[in-house]
């Protein structure tokens, strides 16, 4: 119970905390290489984590369409002490200890391309995982976004109702007059759920087609926050989050992109988020044994963001012509300046899940993974960074302790059951 208590106290000063004053740490990383394989899966695609604090371990999603293996979840241990500051740091401390089908409403795996999993939550209050299913827009038809939830051995449980204005429709380009909903490969990457586990939280990845360009190194774009309601189900709130534009340049000609890749609430509707900016050829600072000399093209980039001043624009269906607030943020961190013990520079894969991990030495843990794309040239990236916030304001202790208090009686209440 003593941890239990500690990570309150943690997640409560988070809560308190304003952008300058929280700190992220590099505490080290692992790596999983490419074509590593688990009860006879292809591991790789980690597009989503979360830390469940009964168990200790992980939960990560792979966004594999079905193609390698059935779509599916792990579950995994990560030892932050066995993490290290090392640009060749092997993978001590990740042990992988189940796989789970994710299985249709009819009770059956996916099918090949029938899905695209990309966010996951835990919900232990509930027994609970959610998880999206990205969409998509292409030659191959289109698919509308969904977020779902799963019972923990993987079955069915329910859908949300997502609005009309983020299906796809129209032109496959998604460029002609009268085009709407989600621009192909750049929709519901994340997920989080609010700290008093009343609401689900997902965003697109980039903007919506009827509300403006993708990211490119000219030009942000303006994502999509969607909220919704855990007891009734329906989609609620909706918030502007400005992407940034391309951090560097591609190759002439190639492509590049930036992006929403996931997000972890730590207050009332403040989040941190990722920021992934790939270009290929890019300039990167970081170099990989993988990479065979050469930059990744990844500059990932955390932030604090916060809609409490923002507008709720779920009742527009087009953002274009229309007055409204978007969400603050400031940046906390350039993974990029990150050097290991040796003064290299940390290289970075394709980052796209982010949770908040135990507490280590007093302080709470923010870990990363990596979605390789089940490419050689890829890998399977585990960051772990350490919080520094401040300590509750004195306002806040009463709430902490009433927090707490209620804590107490529900852990006695279980040992009498």
């Amino acid at each position: 119970m003593k941890s239990i208590l500690i990570l309150s106290c943690a997640l409560l000063g988070l809560a308190n905390a304003q952008a300058e004053s929280i700190g992220l740490s590099y505490l080290g990383q692992q790596i999983v290489a490419s074509g590593s394989t688990y009860a006879g899966t292809t591991i790789g695609g980690l597009s989503g984590l979360d830390y469940n604090a009964a168990t200790g371990r992980y939960l990560a999603i792979s966004d594999d369409r079905s193609a390698l293996n059935p779509a599916r979840f792990y579950e995994l241990s990560l030892d932050v002490a066995k993490f290290q500051r090392s640009a060749t740091p092997g993978n001590a401390g990740v042990s992988f200890s189940a796989v789970t089908t994710i299985l249709n409403s009819d009770g059956k795996a996916f099918g090949a391309n029938q899905v695209d999993p990309e966010g996951l939550r835990l919900d232990a209050a509930r027994n609970r995982i959610y998880w999206t299913n990205e969409g998509q827009r292409a030659m191959a038809g289109l698919q509308d976004p969904s977020v779902r939830s799963m019972n923990l051995d993987g079955s069915f449980a329910s859908s949300f109702a997502v609005p009309d204005h983020f299906k796809p429709a129209g032109s496959v380009a998604g460029n002609q007059a009268g085009d709407r909903g989600i621009f192909n490969n750049l929709a519901f990457e994340s997920l989080t759920l609010s700290q008093d586990g009343k609401t689900l939280w997902t965003a697109t990845e980039n903007a919506l087609v009827q509300d403006g360009p993708a990211a490119t190194t000219a030009n942000g774009s303006n994502s999509r926050l969607l909220s919704f309601d855990l007891n009734s189900g329906q989609a609620g709130a909706e918030y502007v989050y400005q992407v940034a534009p391309v951090v560097l340049p591609p190759i002439p000609g190639q492509f590049a992109t930036n992006g929403l890749t996931d997000f972890i609430a730590i207050g009332d509707r403040q989040f941190i988020t990722i920021e992934r900016s790939f270009g290929v050829g890019a300039a990167t600072p970081g170099v990989s044994a993988t990479t065979h000399g050469l930059p990744t093209g990844n500059t990932i980039r955390l932030f604090y963001a916060d809609a409490r001043q923002a507008t709720d624009v779920s009742g527009l269906a087009s953002l274009q012509g229309q007055s409204f607030t978007a969400m603050s943020k400031e940046l906390l961190l350039d993974l990029s300046t990150l050097k290991n013990d040796d003064g290299s520079v940390l290289a970075l894969d394709n980052i796209e899940g982010i949770t908040l991990g135990p507490v280590v030495d007093g302080k709470q843990t923010l870990m990363l993974v990596s979605d390789n794309n089940f490419g050689g040239n890829q890998f399977t990236q585990f960051i772990a960074l350490s919080i520094s916030a401040p300590v509750p304001e004195p306002q806040s202790y009463a709430l902490m302790l009433a927090g707490l208090g209620l804590l107490v009686a529900t852990l006695r209440s279980r040992r009498k059951a």
